[in-house]
């Protein structure tokens, strides 16, 4: 659907702008790393480390594939930052954002005013979610959805009477965001050392790692159940009465691709509902088709209360959030009085306008299903029988486009390696000079490329990550 009431001409910009943009496009990689180290703080780097060696510049993309400053093709196998669904250079979504910028490129939705491009995301997102979510709240990032899911939660237990439902309970090594709310709700400790202002009344829960952190001969069922039953252990340690929410990404992302046994939802969610307390599932990562299903809690099995989600709602062409709320939630909210909560950019006119685009294209291009039935089971099997065996791979973590390699000492015997960190760095500079995108998380290697690969294109990643890990176990001396 269009939003636009008549055309508008193209103007061609004047010629000192477009001058200017070419003499850009003429710097050096070495002007170009001079110029970030002087001015750019890069988010989550050693900066000192980083302005020594020297940033990549990345200038182009298109599919699944990135261009440095020196010309270097690189395929991306974490389609930017677990964010590009639908591939790089997609025009349709580039004509929605131009369109939208020269009819209404701003208003905001205080002031009881709203526009047509919010209103066709929210229907939209109302067609696509399960059939309970039917509202939903904008922001700017998965961070500031995560912030928000705290407002809702606190303000949905305040319309019942209930104010003593402060406590929300969340996971370690979870990740929920990096503004104070989100990185307190997150259970990565680096992190916390770094934040003397964290949130109150927000504990945390060991989480599902099975490779990592079983003991004894449990299986990864018992393992994952045992897990999920420190909830109502820690609903219990501060009363039920005191607990307002759980969350949790339905795999962990940035924890390193962690996928709990069949186990661990449905006893997650029984104890949610046997103490009347919201389940939240952080979809920032899984939603929009990365496990195959339009959203991650859909391909374990569980209902939950709330969703945060960001990144594949606009391929990442845009920043967005958004919260969707539950119909039992969202009545709450809608029926008792102001909801004080909102961000200047709420419902942006630009990103919702590239939301409804990216949507219907994960939609009407079947994306999502292809995943599912077609090149998801393919890049899976083709991640296990290429390291089936392999020396330094304990386990293979995923479903869809998503997987985590775990890096091990002794794969057989789930030791993993006491530097792990440095292994995961080493793996991680292997693959960025064989020109592939794949992350480290400590000793896990990641994978979550677009959406729109296909089997060549898998096949490529497949092949350049064993280089990678092959090089990596040739350094540590094992074979």
């Amino acid at each position: 659907m269009s939003y636009r009431t008549e055309e508008v001409a193209y103007v061609q910009p004047a010629q000192p702008a477009a001058s200017a943009q070419a003499a850009q496009q003429k710097r050096s990689t070495a002007e170009y790393r001079a110029l970030d180290a002087a001015h750019h703080i890069h988010p989550f780097s050693d900066m000192g480390s980083l302005n020594r060696s020297g940033s990549r510049v990345i200038v182009k993309a298109q599919g699944v594939y990135l261009w440095d400053s020196d010309d270097n093709k690189i395929i991306d196998g974490m389609a930017g930052l677990w964010c590009v669904n639908v591939g790089y250079g997609r025009k349709e979504l580039a004509d929605a954002a131009y369109r939208q910028m020269q009819e209404l490129p701003f208003y905001n939705t205080f002031f009881k005013t709203t526009h047509p491009p919010v209103i066709e995301l929210s229907a939209l997102l109302a067609e696509l979610a399960p059939e309970p979510f039917n509202h939903f709240f904008y922001c700017n990032s998965g961070s500031e959805g995560n912030d928000t899911v705290l407002r809702i939660v606190h303000q949905y237990w305040a319309t019942q009477g209930k104010h003593s439902k402060k406590f929300v309970i969340s996971r370690k090594n979870g990740y929920h965001g990096s503004t104070i709310a989100g990185g307190t709700l997150g259970g990565m400790g680096y992190m916390h050392e770094q934040m003397p202002s964290k949130v109150e009344n927000i504990v945390h829960i060991d989480q599902p790692y099975f490779f990592g952190e079983a003991e004894g001969n449990l299986t990864p069922e018992e393992f994952a159940l045992a897990r999920a039953q420190q909830l109502e252990a820690k609903i219990l340690e501060i009363g039920a009465d005191n607990v307002a929410a759980f969350i949790g990404e339905p795999f962990q992302g940035a924890g390193g691709v962690i996928f709990p046994a069949s186990t661990y939802w449905p006893e997650i969610q029984r104890i949610c509902r046997k103490y009347d307390i919201l389940l939240v599932a952080d979809e920032v990562i899984g939603g929009f088709g990365r496990t195959g299903e339009w959203f991650a809690h859909q391909h374990f099995g569980f209902e939950p209360d709330l969703i945060t989600l960001a990144k594949g709602l606009t391929s990442g062409y845009v920043p967005m959030g958004a919260v969707g709320l539950h119909d039992r939630v969202a009545k709450a909210i809608i029926e008792n009085g102001d909801f004080n909560h909102g961000l200047t950019y709420s419902g942006h006119p630009v990103a919702a306008a590239v939301a409804v685009a990216n949507l219907k294209l994960l939609r009407d291009d079947k994306i999502v299903e292809r995943v599912k039935t077609d090149t998801g089971p393919y890049f899976q099997k083709k991640l296990r029988d290429t390291f089936a065996n392999h020396p330094i791979i304990g386990e293979i973590s995923g479903a869809g486009l998503v997987a985590g390699l775990q890096l091990a000492e002794d794969p057989k015997a789930r030791k993993r390696f006491a530097n792990g960190g440095e292994v995961g760095t080493i793996c991680r500079d292997f693959c960025f000079k064989g020109n592939l995108i794949m992350r480290a998380t400590g000793d896990r290697m990641l994978l979550s490329p677009p959406l729109v690969i296909n089997k060549l294109e898998i096949d490529e990643i497949v092949a350049k990550a064993k280089y990678a890990i092959d090089a990596t176990a040739q350094q540590l001396g094992i074979s």
